[in-house]
């Protein structure tokens, strides 16, 4: 199970190595002034080695805010914080566990800075290494937060979920006979998700009928990133997510393609509708997938400089057209996957505008199995453009219903957008005159294929017209 179209916890992950080295705390003074509400509202009955360390954490993470944040901290503001976190829990005078104590501060601190830092304790860090290699214990569905109810959007084939029967659209209400009403989706995740042979009872509504519990045992669960199928003669892939299998299930996806299509095949759909993004490298890969030659995306860092990944030679698909889907849940990774597209006018983008997140979080271990997960750098596209805030805009924007969505710019503390802008779109059309894919609700597909079939945006655009021109006119009443 894994979370699905959670835009407030989208990632995108540098994995790297930190000791407890680095230069003193810039302010001490500061510092002094956390120890003094720290020493206030500890449990002194807690062991000295338990209360030191957790100690320890809060001054390595506050140096490493410090050393390697994205743009200069004010210590001042950054205590300010995490002590307006601590009082915020109204706490008895020696009454918190250390470690409950530092989580509060360092997550409250983190959170004034922008809303992809945060404290990681050793299982959230475990959760998200999990993740990240798309192996874990689990059940086997993707989930979504929609108005504060966590759904079902599909069990995974041949899960202990598929198993039992669980549909799309059921709602999960209890885990444990307990409410999950007020919980983040990443809670839920955490109590669904165990080690495998274990059994949990959830309680699920279902549209039709009274609530019931099931029963459901974990099992092992592999995520595969990569979906297929053929829509008439053209390829469709679906990438779910950037984990490590990504760039190798797409690679594989593309031969079966070319297996089963054969000199018939007229190009592909990459589809990375919500898909939330994930790893950095596997982000670099897929889009050195489909390039010759180029810079694929660079990343800048207040401490760390410029780095600048680049393509190799070779094109998974020799070339053929390609036509990428993108709406406000495309983000991090696939922004930069749909970005390094555009630039280099490999793809045609279409759909809507992505979520705009640009910005690179680096994972950075602490003591005692926690870590701390830091906006460090922004990404930019071969164009030089930073997507921050702003998003991507499609080559071809498909228009539907005007749904109230949540992009980056309207998280607290988001950072701000560049002042360089990309391209516009080059046209619009309603997605109710798209023509419809295998799934006759997915109109926005339909509109992708038949790009393809026509062989670019602008003879599908003037096919499109045709067929409108020729329509009878409505008749006066």
């Amino acid at each position: 199970m894994h979370p699905f179209r959670l835009l407030p916890s989208l990632l995108l992950i540098l994995l790297v190595p930190t000791g407890c080295g680095g230069p003193a705390d810039g302010n001490s003074r500061e510092m002094a002034r956390f120890s003094v509400v720290y020493d206030h509202y500890v449990d002194p009955a807690a062991a000295v080695s338990e209360r030191r360390g957790q100690m320890d954490i809060f001054k390595t993470a506050l140096r490493r805010v410090n050393d390697l944040y994205v743009t200069p901290a004010d210590n001042k503001l950054l205590v300010d914080a995490a002590i307006k976190g601590v009082e915020e829990m109204k706490p008895k005078p020696a009454s918190l566990p250390p470690g409950e104590l530092v989580e509060k501060a360092l997550n409250t601190m983190l959170a004034s800075l922008d809303p992809h830092s945060n404290f990681l304790t050793p299982e959230q860090y475990k959760d998200l290494s999990s993740s990240t290699r798309g192996e874990f214990g689990g059940l086997g569905i993707e989930i979504a937060m929609e108005n504060e109810e966590v759904k079902v959007v599909s069990p995974i084939d041949g899960t202990p979920a598929a198993r039992v029967g669980l549909k799309a659209g059921d709602v999960i209400t209890h885990v444990e006979g307990t409410p999950i009403k007020g919980q983040t989706l990443s809670q839920v995740v955490r109590r669904l998700r165990g080690p495998p042979d274990t059994t949990v009872r959830i309680t699920i509504r279902r549209e039709s009928g009274s609530p019931f519990q099931v029963a459901i045992t974990r099992a092992i669960i592999v995520v595969q990133p990569v979906r297929w199928h053929m829509e008439a003669n053209v390829g469709y892939l679906r990438l779910t997510t950037f984990n490590e299998h990504a760039d190798d299930a797409l690679k594989s996806a593309v031969r079966e393609i070319e297996r089963q299509a054969g000199p018939n095949l007229k190009g592909y759909v990459l589809d990375l509708r919500n898909n939330a993004g994930g790893l950095l490298d596997q982000a670099v890969r897929i889009s050195d997938d489909f390039l010759e030659t180029g810079e694929v995306v660079s990343v800048r860092g207040r401490k760390s400089g410029e780095e600048h990944y680049k393509a190799r030679a070779g094109d998974v698909i020799g070339g053929r057209p390609l036509a990428v889907l993108i709406n406000p849940g495309s983000a991090s990774a696939s922004e930069i996957v749909a970005g390094a597209l555009q630039d280099h006018r490999r793809a045609i983008l279409i759909g809507t505008t992505s979520f705009g997140k640009g910005s690179v979080q680096t994972i950075l271990p602490l003591d005692h199995g926690a870590a701390l997960k830091l906006t460090t750098a922004l990404y930019y596209t071969p164009s030089g453009r930073s997507i921050q805030s702003r998003g991507i805009e499609p080559d071809l924007l498909v228009t539907g219903d005007a749904a109230e969505v949540k992009r980056e710019a309207d998280l607290t503390k988001a950072l701000p957008a560049s002042e360089a802008k990309g391209p516009h779109a080059q046209a619009q059309l309603p997605e109710a005159s798209c023509p419809a894919a295998l799934d006759p609700k997915d109109k926005m597909l339909g509109c992708a294929v038949a790009l393809i079939e026509a062989g670019g945006l602008k003879p599908f655009l003037a096919m499109r017209n045709a067929q409108a021109s020729a329509l009878p006119a409505p008749l006066a009443q």
